[in-house]
Order: C-alpha cells, then structure tokens, then sequence
C-alpha cells in the first residue's frame, strides 16, 4: 500500500463520518507578525499592546481572529479540499473563545451532507468543523461546503443528503469576551470616531483602497496556514495552468481593507454564511465594500453587534448581482458576518 496520502475524493465520504485532522499547530508571536506583514491590519486591539491593555484585560499580543479561522481551515485540507475543484461557502460560523500566542490548534470535522453534481465527475461534501485550543477549549466551529473531484466517475453516487443551515447566527448566541471592557475605548487611537450607533440598516461604505494580488504573497499565506491544496502551487492542477488564490486569502484582505470605514469593529463574532462567488488569480485588483444587515446589543457594557456583508470585488462599490439574481463576474466574495464595536 502507498505510504504517501493521496486525499480522499468525493465517494470516499459518509453522512457521520468523523475526520480527526492532522497537526497539531502551536500559534506564536510570530505569526502575529506574518499575519501582519500579508494583510496589513490596521485595527488597534490587534496591532497595539497600550491599546488592548487598559480595561479590556486582555493578554497581548491579541491574535486576530482570522489567525484563529485559517490555521482550523488549513489543519482541514487534506481531509477534505486535497481534491477539491473549490471551496464553495460558509454557514453557522461562530468565534467561540481567543486564542492566544503559545496556544495549540487542533480541528476535528463530521460530514454532514453529499451530493453528485449532475456531472458524474465532482460533488458537493458539506462538513460542521471544529477547532480546539490546548486538547479541549473550543475557539470556533463552522459549516463549509466543498466541491470534490471523484477519484472514478463510474463509482455510484451517494445518497443525497442536503443539511439545512441556519441562515444568520443569533445576536444573543454570540460570544464576546469576559474580560473585554470598552468603558474607557480610545477612538482616537483606533483611527475614527465612529461607534455602534452610527451605522444605519441598509448602509453601504466604500473601503476605497485596492490590493494587486500576486502570486508570492497568497502562496507564502497559504503555506503558513499548512493549507497543502493543490490549486493554489500546482500549475497542472487546473485547465487553465493558473494558481487559485486561496479564498481565505480574500477574507483577510478584504477585512484589512474595511479598516477604512469600519475601525472600530474590532472583533469578528461570527460567520453567518459565505460565497466565494468567482476565482481570483494573480493580477486582479480587488477593492471592498460593506453593508451594514443589522444591528444588535450584547450583553456586555459598552460593547455592541453589527451584522455586515463584506464584498470583495474587481467591480464598483454596492454591485452584487446582476438581473438574473447570479453574482456579478467582478465579486469575489461575498461574506455575512456579525463584528463587535464600542457603543
């Protein structure tokens, strides 16, 4: 028998089946930097100890939370996305705890549903992961949906099997952190003035700036997360010989670039749902844009919840989909989550 993991294709998956993911990863000081020099976060509880030391009690320095998303997502690949065509959207999202430097990540995955695209030669495998911190803490579970070569074409189709997900994550199931206290929240120093209150239903904010993607810089992200997809380094893993820029890649960028317009949302609460809605490659400029779905308190002092759509996109800020309700080919992705702010 081969020694060398091949990954499993899409007839290789079972309703209730449990991956137990390997390795075990331990975050440190430096991949706070890494993560810095990639995306240039410019939010102050992230990129300051003064700034996350008085009130909030928070140890420093403070991971930021997409740290915590990518290093579960990438201890998932090989289990799941070795074979992936591409990673297809999120649901039921849920930051859980804070992860902190000398923490160690590890994730296990259940398969929740399959279904043979008409095809015959890919399908659809949804998995409910989770990650843990130091054996048994839970920091984050979510919901993500993958489409999968099959290793035969003949092979028989599974049964179907679609679960039903909830569409947006209840503002009172979200976790904020005990410790966190916003009493004393320096607006100055985080970069605007702007609080909970000021954001309206239905607002839309141009983040303005762009980034060029390259392909050196989405493969170095990549690797630092341990995500070993063979779309993102392989040139003869696609038709076309390009590399597929990691969609979690897309996320952080995207976030970074919301600084402006949304400085003080702070912390990430929860990953409602989630479309990567067209490939991105090197060479594309993407730009982002938010609307603001909701708003909500929490159950701390001083700390409120906005629900947001945060796109990326090659296009115009406020384009979504066209007439025939398909995403537009400019939108790369297409992400409803909740955000802590001070209020």
């Amino acid at each position: 028998m081969s020694k060398t993991n091949q990954g499993y294709f899409f007839e290789d998956y079972r309703v209730g089946q449990v991956l137990k993911h390997a390795t075990p990863r331990t975050l440190h000081d430096g991949d706070v930097a890494m993560y810095q020099a990639l995306y240039g976060p410019r939010f102050a509880l992230q990129s300051s100890w003064d700034f996350a030391a008085p009130g909030s009690s928070l140890r420093n320095p403070v991971m930021d939370d997409l740290i915590t998303f990518h290093t579960v997502f990438g201890k998932t690949v090989p289990d799941i996305s070795l074979n992936a065509v591409a990673n297809l959207g999120y649901a039921e999202g849920r930051f859980l705890a804070r992860v902190e430097s000398g923490d160690t990540i590890h994730a296990v995955s259940e398969v929740i549903g399959l279904k043979e695209n008409s095809n015959g030669k890919t399908g659809i495998v949804w998995v409910r992961t989770r990650g843990f911190s130091n054996f048994d803490v839970p920091v984050l579970e979510y919901v993500r949906w993958v489409m999968v070569r099959k290793r035969d074409a003949a092979a028989p189709a599974p049964e179907t099997v679609v679960p039903d997900l909830t569409q947006v994550v209840a503002a009172e199931e979200l976790h904020v952190p005990e410790t966190l206290d916003w009493s004393n929240y320096d607006f100055a120093a985080a970069g605007e003035p702007h609080r909970h209150g000021d954001y309206a239903v239905g607002e839309i904010i141009d983040h303005v700036d762009g980034v060029t993607l390259t392909d050196p810089e989405h493969m170095m992200a990549t690797r630092l997360w341990q995500n070993t997809a063979k779309v993102h380094f392989d040139v003869t893993a696609r038709p076309d010989g390009n590399r597929l820029i990691y969609g979690g890649h897309i996320i952080s960028l995207a976030r970074s670039l919301s600084f402006n317009g949304l400085a003080n949302a702070q912390l990430l609460a929860a990953i409602n749902g989630g479309a990567h809605a067209n490939p991105a490659m090197a060479g594309d400029t993407i730009r982002a844009w938010s609307e603001v779905l909701d708003t909500a308190p929490t159950s701390t002092p001083h700390v409120g919840a906005l629900r947001l759509r945060l796109v990326a996109t090659k296009g115009e800020a406020g384009a979504l989909r066209g007439v025939d309700g398909k995403y537009l080919p400019e939108v790369l992705l297409d992400l409803d989550h909740w955000a802590l702010l001070p209020t």
